[in-house]
């Protein structure tokens, strides 16, 4: 599945709530439209990301699991 993100954020090795916290930080730089990959390893990343994600008016598109890394595609919604 191809996802086409426009921008990565790589928080491998970070543990919740990390990974949510940067994701908003770097969703507010975004412009609507930019697909963000974000990299993680921690397993709670996935079903955190999918929430956020549906409470901030923001896509999930979807994740991809490579080993231990997770890759995670969300679309700036607003």
């Amino acid at each position: 599945m191809e996802f086409n993100p426009t921008h990565s954020l790589d928080d491998r090795g970070k543990r919740c709530p990390i990974p949510v916290l940067d994701t908003k930080k770097k969703m507010d730089t975004l412009q609507k439209g930019d697909v963000l990959e974000v990299l993680a390893t921690d397993p709670g990343a996935e079903p955190d990301l999918t929430a956020w994600a549906k409470r901030t008016g923001n896509e999930y598109l979807g994740h991809v699991k490579e080993g231990e890394v997770l890759r995670v595609y969300i679309k700036k919604g607003k």
